[in-house]
C-alpha cells in the first residue's frame, strides 16, 4: 500500500491558466476535468471551469488545482490550498479518514463519487483542509 500527498490549490475562475503556467515551468502532463465533464454544474456560467486538475511531470512534480464555485466562500489567500492524500487501497484511505476526522469538521463525507471510488473532505482541528480519495 502506498499513498501520495499533493498540494491542491483553490482558485476562482483561473485554475486552468494556473495549471497551464505550472506545466510550462515544470513540464509534464496536464489533466483537467470541468464541472460539465463531471456532470456537476451548479451554475451554467461555471460549467467550463476546473472541477479537478493536475500537472504531473516525470521528474516527480505534481500539483492539483480547482475553481471554487461561486456558491462557496472563497477569498484569495484564505483557504487557498488543501492537502490531498490519494491511495489505491480503500481500507487504507478509510483508516486515515477515521483518524483525521477526530475533532474535525466533515465538509464532504467519505463516500463513492462520480470521479473516484471514495472521496471525502474535512477540516481538522488545526484548520487544515484534507481531501482523501482512492485513485480511479
Amino acid at each position: 500500500m502506498t499513498i501520495d500527498t499533493v498540494t491542491h490549490i483553490n482558485l476562482r475562475g483561473n485554475a486552468r491558466a494556473a495549471l497551464e503556467f505550472y506545466r510550462s515551468v515544470f513540464g509534464g502532463d496536464l489533466t483537467v476535468i470541468t464541472y460539465a465533464d463531471a456532470h456537476s454544474v451548479q451554475d451554467p456560467a461555471e460549467s467550463d471551469q476546473v472541477m479537478w486538475g493536475q500537472v504531473t511531470s516525470p521528474e516527480g512534480f505534481r500539483i492539483m488545482a480547482y475553481d471554487v464555485p461561486a456558491s462557496r466562500p472563497w477569498e484569495q489567500g484564505i483557504g487557498s490550498y488543501f492537502v490531498s492524500v490519494r491511495g489505491k487501497d480503500a481500507d487504507e484511505i478509510t483508516t486515515y479518514w477515521h483518524a483525521l476526522s477526530t475533532d474535525s469538521t466533515v465538509v464532504v463525507p467519505l463516500a463513492p463519487a462520480g470521479w473516484a471510488p471514495l472521496y471525502g473532505m474535512l477540516t481538522d482541528r488545526f484548520g487544515v483542509t484534507w481531501v482523501l480519495d482512492v485513485a480511479a
